[in-house]
């Protein structure tokens, strides 16, 4: 598959506008293992020739986690300069594998003049299989738990797109005792993400491992940077890194995904 990325400044430099442009985010660009799943995602883009641009080097922190700490100045500084970025560029399609990203631009920008169509990469994805272009090359055998994201989920009612995803792979989905509108947060979001758990108190997200310990599951998947990095620490404190892996949904899909060639 192709990884070739270019940016939307020198696609219209050519003459071309972008159908979509892919919202990176702050954990696609900087955490190592995040990363993977950037270039998983750019991967089907690639290979199913869609045209997609990224900001590249423009792209700025939508302002989710100041905003979420309580610096509102903070958070209207980055979103404006984005707004201004984005409208600069002519931009009406964005879709991103972050849903604090995509809760931030769909729901928060349109007040600061930022009016977009925004999608999750869930949402993308799973149109993509509905309409044929993504084919599964092969069944899936493993035993797959998912966690909902409280900014896809309970956020932005988005239940069913990942789990669509999953069951396209012909994998067995085992639910979580609590899940979707009940599903447990995996404790980094509201700025969370970035201080340590208060004294005295279990963890969330070793909480949330234990119930998906408990389906019997060999995957947990998700959907969201965040929840990928507190699930998968609460697999390493519960030594449970040789009998469950921790996969954004986009990384199964691609392993599980029809080659055109």
């Amino acid at each position: 598959m192709n990884s070739k990325i270019i940016t939307v400044k020198d696609l219209i430099e050519s003459g071309k506008n972008p159908d979509i442009l892919f919202w990176v985010g702050c954990a696609g660009s900087y955490d190592e293992r995040y990363k993977k799943v950037t270039r998983a995602f750019t991967k089907i883009l690639n290979d199913l020739n869609i045209n997609y641009a990224v900001l590249g080097k423009e792209e700025g922190c939508t302002g989710d986690p100041a905003r979420r700490a309580g610096n509102e100045y903070l958070f209207q500084m980055q979103a404006i300069n984005n707004i201004a970025l984005l409208n600069k560029y002519n931009i009406k399609k964005i879709v991103t594998a972050c849903p604090h990203c995509f809760n931030t631009i769909k729901n928060e920008y349109p007040a600061l003049g930022g009016n977009y169509t925004v999608q999750h990469h869930s949402e993308f994805l799973e149109e993509l299989i509905d309409q044929g272009q993504i084919k599964i090359g092969k069944d899936n055998n493993e035993k797959i738990t998912y966690h909902d994201s409280c900014y896809l989920g309970r956020a932005n009612n988005i239940y069913s797109a990942p789990r669509k995803i999953i069951d396209s792979l012909r994998s067995e989905l085992v639910e979580m005792k609590r899940n979707k509108k009940n599903g447990l947060c995996c404790g980094a979001g509201g700025a969370q993400m970035f201080k340590e758990a208060e004294k005295g108190n279990k963890s969330i997200n070793i909480e949330r491992i234990e119930e998906a310990i408990d389906t019997g599951a060999t995957t947990i998947a998700s959907a969201c940077p965040f929840c990928l990095t507190m699930i998968s620490d609460g697999i390493k404190e519960k030594n449970q890194e040789k009998n469950i892996k921790t996969k954004d949904i986009v990384e199964i899909l691609l392993e599980n995904i029809k080659s055109k060639k």
